[in-house]
């Protein structure tokens, strides 16, 4: 595999899958280990931030029930703040970042302010529970498969 550059000033989006810690992919759980920072969603399962390195600065963006701790712009202006600052910043987002999770809003603000945003792809809950319950996206499977 190769290493996971480290490059300053970048924001790269990492979908966190639908919950279940073991199904980040192995790339998401080698930027958690190098990230200087991570903003992360309420759909985060909190055992992943346990792969950051000490004194990875972590900033809850959690938004439950209406209740944001940070605004959208507020989001943004993290990201884009770290990022100018050099540092390597990973936007943890539950399911995929692109899959209603507003990711498509932060890496247009990002390019528009010339910040280098990497995408990197998880599950989204709606594939993930239907996998879970026996249902496929696109074809049967066998009862004993489930």
């Amino acid at each position: 595999m190769d290493d996971i550059p480290s490059q300053p000033g970048t924001v790269y989006l990492v979908g966190a899958g639908p919950g279940d810690p073991e199904l980040l992919t192995i790339k998401g759980l080698r930027l958690i280990d190098a990230a200087e920072v991570i903003v992360f969603d309420a759909l985060v399962n909190p055992a992943l931030l346990a792969y950051a390195q000490e004194g990875t600065e972590l900033i809850d963006a959690g938004k439950r029930a209406g209740r944001a701790k940070l605004s959208q712009d507020e989001i943004n202006e993290a990201l884009a703040h770290h990022a100018q600052q050099g540092k390597m910043v990973v936007r943890l987002k539950g399911g995929d970042p692109y899959v209603f999770g507003r990711g498509s809003e932060e890496a247009i603000y990002l390019h528009e302010r010339g910040i280098p945003c990497v995408s990197v792809p998880g599950i989204t809950a709606g594939i993930a529970a239907a996998a879970y319950a026996g249902i496929p996206a696109t074809h049967g499977i066998p009862r004993s498969c489930r």
